[in-house]
Protein backbone atom coordinates (compact mmCIF):
# COMPACT_ATOMS: atom_id res chain seq x y z
CA UNK A 1 0.00 0.00 0.00
CA UNK A 2 1.28 3.43 -0.58
CA UNK A 3 1.91 5.23 2.36
CA UNK A 4 -0.19 8.28 3.14
CA UNK A 5 0.95 11.62 5.02
CA UNK A 6 0.82 11.70 8.72
CA UNK A 7 -2.92 12.93 9.84
CA UNK A 8 -2.96 16.77 10.06
CA UNK A 9 0.02 17.60 8.02
CA UNK A 10 -0.53 19.50 4.75
CA UNK A 11 -0.92 17.67 1.51
CA UNK A 12 2.61 18.15 -0.75
CA UNK A 13 3.10 17.82 -4.55
CA UNK A 14 5.37 15.10 -3.55
CA UNK A 15 3.27 12.87 -1.49
CA UNK A 16 1.14 12.98 -4.79
CA UNK A 17 3.95 12.09 -6.91
CA UNK A 18 4.91 9.31 -4.38
CA UNK A 19 1.67 7.75 -4.55
CA UNK A 20 1.13 7.73 -7.91
CA UNK A 21 4.75 6.16 -8.25
CA UNK A 22 6.02 9.38 -10.72
CA UNK A 23 8.43 12.74 -9.81
CA UNK A 24 6.99 15.64 -8.14
CA UNK A 25 8.02 17.24 -11.97
CA UNK A 26 5.43 15.19 -13.40
CA UNK A 27 2.42 15.82 -11.33
CA UNK A 28 3.82 19.37 -11.94
CA UNK A 29 3.03 19.37 -15.78
CA UNK A 30 0.17 17.21 -15.17
CA UNK A 31 -1.27 19.94 -13.65
CA UNK A 32 -0.54 22.49 -16.16
CA UNK A 33 -1.54 20.29 -18.83
CA UNK A 34 2.07 19.64 -20.03
CA UNK A 35 1.63 17.34 -23.50
CA UNK A 36 4.70 15.20 -22.31
CA UNK A 37 2.54 13.80 -19.68
CA UNK A 38 0.06 10.94 -21.14
CA UNK A 39 -3.65 11.29 -20.54
CA UNK A 40 -3.68 8.17 -18.58
CA UNK A 41 -0.94 9.25 -16.09
CA UNK A 42 -2.28 12.73 -16.08
CA UNK A 43 -6.17 11.01 -14.99
CA UNK A 44 -4.11 9.09 -12.52
CA UNK A 45 -2.57 12.13 -10.77
CA UNK A 46 -5.59 14.40 -10.65
CA UNK A 47 -7.87 11.11 -9.33
CA UNK A 48 -5.01 10.50 -6.60
CA UNK A 49 -4.77 14.26 -5.77
CA UNK A 50 -8.36 14.37 -5.14
CA UNK A 51 -8.04 11.08 -3.33
CA UNK A 52 -5.66 13.38 -0.79
CA UNK A 53 -7.21 16.75 -0.94
CA UNK A 54 -4.47 18.16 -2.95
CA UNK A 55 -4.61 21.33 -4.54
CA UNK A 56 -2.42 22.38 -6.79
CA UNK A 57 -0.90 25.92 -5.85
CA UNK A 58 -0.67 27.44 -9.41
CA UNK A 59 0.77 30.81 -7.97
CA UNK A 60 3.93 29.19 -5.98
CA UNK A 61 4.21 27.33 -9.21
CA UNK A 62 4.93 30.20 -11.44
CA UNK A 63 6.54 31.98 -8.90
CA UNK A 64 9.36 28.91 -8.68
CA UNK A 65 9.50 29.83 -12.23
CA UNK A 66 10.15 33.55 -11.84
CA UNK A 67 6.60 33.72 -13.13
CA UNK A 68 4.02 35.83 -11.65
CA UNK A 69 0.63 34.65 -14.15
CA UNK A 70 -0.23 38.15 -14.70
CA UNK A 71 -0.48 41.21 -17.26
CA UNK A 72 -0.35 44.80 -17.07
CA UNK A 73 -3.07 46.30 -18.03
CA UNK A 74 -4.00 50.13 -18.77
CA UNK A 75 -7.40 51.96 -19.68
CA UNK A 76 -8.08 55.65 -19.83
CA UNK A 77 -11.79 55.20 -18.01
CA UNK A 78 -13.45 52.70 -16.39
CA UNK A 79 -17.06 53.35 -17.16
CA UNK A 80 -16.28 53.94 -20.87
CA UNK A 81 -18.33 50.84 -22.54
CA UNK A 82 -15.99 50.50 -25.41
CA UNK A 83 -12.69 50.09 -23.50
CA UNK A 84 -14.72 47.81 -20.98
CA UNK A 85 -15.31 46.07 -24.16
CA UNK A 86 -11.73 45.49 -25.29
CA UNK A 87 -10.70 44.65 -21.49
CA UNK A 88 -13.68 41.75 -21.13
CA UNK A 89 -12.14 40.14 -24.40
CA UNK A 90 -8.33 40.67 -23.52
CA UNK A 91 -9.01 39.34 -20.12
CA UNK A 92 -11.34 35.92 -21.76
CA UNK A 93 -8.50 35.94 -24.37
CA UNK A 94 -5.43 35.53 -21.54
CA UNK A 95 -7.12 33.48 -18.90
CA UNK A 96 -7.18 30.71 -21.83
CA UNK A 97 -3.34 31.26 -21.22
CA UNK A 98 -3.56 30.65 -17.63
CA UNK A 99 -3.22 34.36 -17.49
CA UNK A 100 -4.59 37.35 -15.51
CA UNK A 101 -4.65 41.19 -15.64
CA UNK A 102 -3.91 43.30 -13.10
CA UNK A 103 -5.99 46.65 -13.85
CA UNK A 104 -5.43 50.18 -13.55
CA UNK A 105 -7.43 52.95 -14.43
CA UNK A 106 -5.48 56.53 -15.67
CA UNK A 107 -8.39 59.06 -15.70
CA UNK A 108 -6.61 60.21 -19.11
CA UNK A 109 -3.91 61.59 -17.09
CA UNK A 110 -0.09 60.48 -18.31
CA UNK A 111 1.06 61.27 -15.36
CA UNK A 112 -1.45 59.20 -13.31
CA UNK A 113 -0.18 56.77 -16.11
CA UNK A 114 3.67 57.19 -14.96
CA UNK A 115 2.63 56.58 -11.50
CA UNK A 116 0.15 52.83 -12.14
CA UNK A 117 3.01 52.06 -14.38
CA UNK A 118 5.91 51.99 -11.62
CA UNK A 119 3.80 49.99 -9.31
CA UNK A 120 2.53 47.54 -11.50
CA UNK A 121 6.11 47.24 -12.29
CA UNK A 122 7.17 46.74 -8.83
CA UNK A 123 4.62 43.35 -9.07
CA UNK A 124 6.72 42.01 -11.73
CA UNK A 125 3.84 41.24 -14.83
CA UNK A 126 4.88 39.33 -17.71
CA UNK A 127 3.61 41.47 -20.49
CA UNK A 128 2.04 45.19 -20.06
CA UNK A 129 -1.16 46.30 -22.41
CA UNK A 130 -1.48 50.06 -22.58
CA UNK A 131 -4.40 51.88 -23.98
CA UNK A 132 -3.41 54.41 -26.59
CA UNK A 133 0.22 56.10 -27.92
CA UNK A 134 0.70 59.00 -25.72
CA UNK A 135 3.02 58.63 -22.30
CA UNK A 136 5.40 60.63 -20.57
CA UNK A 137 8.95 60.19 -21.32
CA UNK A 138 9.33 58.56 -17.75
CA UNK A 139 7.15 56.05 -18.72
CA UNK A 140 8.42 55.02 -22.02
CA UNK A 141 11.85 54.80 -19.88
CA UNK A 142 10.38 52.83 -17.19
CA UNK A 143 8.77 50.29 -19.85
CA UNK A 144 11.81 50.21 -22.29
CA UNK A 145 14.22 49.02 -19.02
CA UNK A 146 11.69 46.84 -18.12
CA UNK A 147 12.19 44.48 -21.13
CA UNK A 148 9.03 43.23 -21.16
CA UNK A 149 6.73 42.38 -24.39
CA UNK A 150 4.62 45.81 -24.42
CA UNK A 151 1.17 46.40 -26.71
CA UNK A 152 -0.19 49.64 -27.53
CA UNK A 153 -4.20 49.75 -28.16
CA UNK A 154 -6.17 52.08 -29.89
CA UNK A 155 -3.95 53.81 -31.07
CA UNK A 156 -1.36 53.85 -34.39
CA UNK A 157 1.57 55.75 -32.67
CA UNK A 158 4.44 57.33 -34.91
CA UNK A 159 6.76 56.25 -32.59
CA UNK A 160 5.70 52.72 -30.69
CA UNK A 161 7.08 51.63 -27.48
CA UNK A 162 6.69 47.94 -29.14
CA UNK A 163 3.90 45.89 -30.50
CA UNK A 164 0.56 47.63 -31.81
CA UNK A 165 -3.44 46.53 -31.78
CA UNK A 166 -5.33 49.32 -33.79
CA UNK A 167 -6.79 51.30 -36.42
CA UNK A 168 -6.86 55.00 -37.61
CA UNK A 169 -8.92 57.29 -35.36
CA UNK A 170 -8.36 59.99 -38.46
CA UNK A 171 -9.34 57.83 -41.17
CA UNK A 172 -12.52 56.26 -39.20
CA UNK A 173 -13.75 60.12 -39.29
CA UNK A 174 -13.24 60.50 -42.98
CA UNK A 175 -15.29 57.86 -43.09
CA UNK A 176 -18.51 60.14 -41.53
CA UNK A 177 -17.61 62.79 -43.77
CA UNK A 178 -17.50 61.36 -47.20
CA UNK A 179 -20.96 59.47 -46.07
CA UNK A 180 -22.21 62.69 -45.11
CA UNK A 181 -20.53 64.39 -48.27
CA UNK A 182 -22.39 61.63 -50.48
CA UNK A 183 -25.80 62.68 -49.31
CA UNK A 184 -25.58 66.32 -49.83
CA UNK A 185 -23.87 67.86 -46.23
CA UNK A 186 -21.89 70.70 -46.76
CA UNK A 187 -21.74 72.48 -43.46
CA UNK A 188 -20.61 69.92 -41.21
CA UNK A 189 -19.59 70.16 -38.00
CA UNK A 190 -17.56 68.70 -35.14
CA UNK A 191 -18.10 68.36 -31.44
CA UNK A 192 -15.02 67.71 -29.61
CA UNK A 193 -11.42 66.70 -29.86
CA UNK A 194 -10.31 69.67 -28.31
CA UNK A 195 -8.59 68.36 -25.14
CA UNK A 196 -5.09 67.73 -24.98
CA UNK A 197 -5.94 64.33 -22.20
CA UNK A 198 -7.43 63.03 -24.81
CA UNK A 199 -5.24 62.25 -28.38
CA UNK A 200 -7.90 59.82 -29.62
CA UNK A 201 -10.39 62.87 -29.79
CA UNK A 202 -7.68 65.13 -31.09
CA UNK A 203 -6.73 61.70 -33.91
CA UNK A 204 -10.37 62.42 -34.97
CA UNK A 205 -10.77 65.91 -34.74
CA UNK A 206 -7.77 66.22 -37.17
CA UNK A 207 -9.68 63.31 -39.48
CA UNK A 208 -12.57 65.78 -39.70
CA UNK A 209 -10.47 68.39 -40.66
CA UNK A 210 -8.51 66.60 -43.26
CA UNK A 211 -11.18 64.49 -44.82
CA UNK A 212 -13.25 68.48 -45.28
CA UNK A 213 -10.12 70.05 -47.01
CA UNK A 214 -10.15 66.63 -49.47
CA UNK A 215 -13.60 67.90 -50.72
CA UNK A 216 -12.68 71.86 -50.29
CA UNK A 217 -14.91 72.72 -47.58
CA UNK A 218 -14.49 74.60 -44.53
CA UNK A 219 -13.91 73.01 -41.01
CA UNK A 220 -14.26 75.69 -38.64
CA UNK A 221 -17.63 74.29 -37.50
CA UNK A 222 -15.97 73.03 -33.91
CA UNK A 223 -17.31 73.11 -30.96
CA UNK A 224 -14.80 72.07 -28.35
CA UNK A 225 -16.38 69.69 -25.16
CA UNK A 226 -13.62 70.07 -21.87
CA UNK A 227 -11.71 67.75 -20.10
CA UNK A 228 -12.44 64.11 -20.53
CA UNK A 229 -14.12 61.71 -19.22
CA UNK A 230 -16.80 63.77 -21.38
CA UNK A 231 -20.19 63.21 -20.00
CA UNK A 232 -23.52 63.28 -22.74
CA UNK A 233 -24.93 66.46 -20.89
CA UNK A 234 -21.36 67.95 -23.05
CA UNK A 235 -22.72 66.64 -26.29
CA UNK A 236 -26.19 68.66 -25.89
CA UNK A 237 -24.08 72.03 -24.56
CA UNK A 238 -21.71 72.08 -27.53
CA UNK A 239 -24.60 71.83 -30.27
CA UNK A 240 -25.93 74.73 -28.51
CA UNK A 241 -23.14 76.77 -28.78
CA UNK A 242 -22.51 75.31 -32.35
CA UNK A 243 -25.98 76.62 -33.49
CA UNK A 244 -25.60 79.91 -32.08
CA UNK A 245 -22.21 80.68 -34.19
CA UNK A 246 -23.43 78.69 -37.21
CA UNK A 247 -27.47 78.25 -37.34
CA UNK A 248 -26.60 77.09 -41.14
CA UNK A 249 -25.27 74.25 -39.78
CA UNK A 250 -26.72 71.16 -41.88
CA UNK A 251 -24.81 67.83 -39.81
CA UNK A 252 -22.94 67.17 -37.53
CA UNK A 253 -19.95 64.64 -36.04
CA UNK A 254 -19.61 63.78 -32.50
CA UNK A 255 -16.18 62.52 -31.42
CA UNK A 256 -18.29 59.83 -29.75
CA UNK A 257 -21.71 58.04 -29.53
CA UNK A 258 -22.45 59.21 -26.05
CA UNK A 259 -21.72 63.26 -27.84
CA UNK A 260 -23.51 62.10 -30.62
CA UNK A 261 -26.70 61.11 -28.39
CA UNK A 262 -26.61 64.04 -26.00
CA UNK A 263 -27.06 66.36 -29.32
CA UNK A 264 -29.72 64.35 -30.41
CA UNK A 265 -31.52 64.87 -26.99
CA UNK A 266 -31.36 68.87 -27.57
CA UNK A 267 -32.20 68.35 -31.08
CA UNK A 268 -35.53 67.02 -29.83
CA UNK A 269 -35.57 69.47 -27.52
CA UNK A 270 -35.36 72.24 -29.66
CA UNK A 271 -37.50 70.45 -32.36
CA UNK A 272 -34.71 70.16 -34.92
CA UNK A 273 -35.98 67.45 -37.38
CA UNK A 274 -33.27 64.66 -37.40
CA UNK A 275 -31.59 63.88 -40.27
CA UNK A 276 -33.91 66.29 -42.33
CA UNK A 277 -32.37 69.52 -40.87
CA UNK A 278 -29.65 68.43 -39.20
CA UNK A 279 -27.76 64.78 -39.63
CA UNK A 280 -25.93 63.52 -36.82
CA UNK A 281 -23.01 60.86 -36.65
CA UNK A 282 -21.45 59.51 -33.61
CA UNK A 283 -18.28 57.35 -33.16
CA UNK A 284 -17.20 54.18 -31.27
CA UNK A 285 -21.12 52.00 -32.04
CA UNK A 286 -22.41 52.29 -28.50
CA UNK A 287 -25.58 49.85 -27.22
CA UNK A 288 -27.22 53.48 -26.79
CA UNK A 289 -26.59 54.59 -30.23
CA UNK A 290 -28.49 51.33 -31.88
CA UNK A 291 -31.74 51.63 -29.55
CA UNK A 292 -32.15 55.10 -29.36
CA UNK A 293 -34.58 56.83 -31.91
CA UNK A 294 -33.98 57.60 -34.57
CA UNK A 295 -30.92 55.69 -34.28
CA UNK A 296 -27.65 56.66 -34.76
CA UNK A 297 -25.13 56.45 -37.80
CA UNK A 298 -21.86 55.34 -36.06
CA UNK A 299 -18.16 53.86 -36.73
CA UNK A 300 -17.35 50.57 -35.24
CA UNK A 301 -14.11 49.90 -34.41
CA UNK A 302 -14.88 46.70 -33.24
CA UNK A 303 -13.57 47.29 -28.91
CA UNK A 304 -14.15 43.28 -28.50
CA UNK A 305 -11.43 42.57 -31.33
CA UNK A 306 -8.94 45.13 -30.74
CA UNK A 307 -8.44 42.96 -26.56
CA UNK A 308 -9.04 39.72 -29.08
CA UNK A 309 -5.86 40.66 -30.51
CA UNK A 310 -4.21 42.01 -27.85
CA UNK A 311 -4.49 38.81 -26.07
CA UNK A 312 -3.35 36.43 -28.81
CA UNK A 313 -0.43 38.59 -29.41
CA UNK A 314 0.95 38.75 -25.96
CA UNK A 315 0.37 34.93 -25.67
CA UNK A 316 2.54 34.78 -28.26
CA UNK A 317 4.95 36.18 -27.45
CA UNK A 318 5.20 34.59 -23.89
CA UNK A 319 4.93 31.58 -25.96
CA UNK A 320 8.04 32.22 -27.52
CA UNK A 321 6.83 33.59 -30.79
CA UNK A 322 9.57 36.50 -32.29
CA UNK A 323 9.12 39.61 -31.07
CA UNK A 324 11.34 40.85 -34.27
CA UNK A 325 10.06 43.30 -35.84
CA UNK A 326 7.62 44.67 -33.65
CA UNK A 327 3.88 43.21 -34.68
CA UNK A 328 1.75 45.85 -35.99
CA UNK A 329 -2.01 44.93 -36.01
CA UNK A 330 -4.64 47.32 -38.20
CA UNK A 331 -7.88 46.91 -37.86
CA UNK A 332 -9.90 48.82 -40.02
CA UNK A 333 -13.43 50.46 -38.84
CA UNK A 334 -16.64 49.98 -39.99
CA UNK A 335 -19.54 52.47 -41.11
CA UNK A 336 -22.68 51.97 -39.48
CA UNK A 337 -25.11 53.46 -41.07
CA UNK A 338 -28.59 54.02 -39.41
CA UNK A 339 -31.33 57.09 -39.42
CA UNK A 340 -29.43 59.68 -38.29
CA UNK A 341 -27.99 60.52 -41.56
CA UNK A 342 -29.90 60.85 -44.88
CA UNK A 343 -30.66 58.16 -47.29
CA UNK A 344 -28.64 58.41 -50.32
CA UNK A 345 -30.61 60.60 -53.08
Amino acid sequence: MTPKPARGAAIRMADVARAVGVSAMTVSRAFKGDESVNPQTRDRILRKAEELGYVFDARAANLRQNRTGFVAVTVPALNSANFAETVRALTEGLAREGLQILLANTEYDPVEEEAAIAQLLRRKPEAVVLTGGQHTPRTRQMLAASGLPIVQLWDLPENPLNHVVGFSNAASIGLLVEHLVARGRRRIGFLGGDSERDPRGRQRRAGFVAAMARHGLGADRLAPLGEPPIAMAAGAQALDALLARYPDTDAVIGVSDLVAFGALAECQRRGIEVPGALALAGFGNYEIGAVCAPRLTTVDVHAGRIGAEAAMLVAGLLNGQAAHPPRRVVLPPELIIRETTPALR
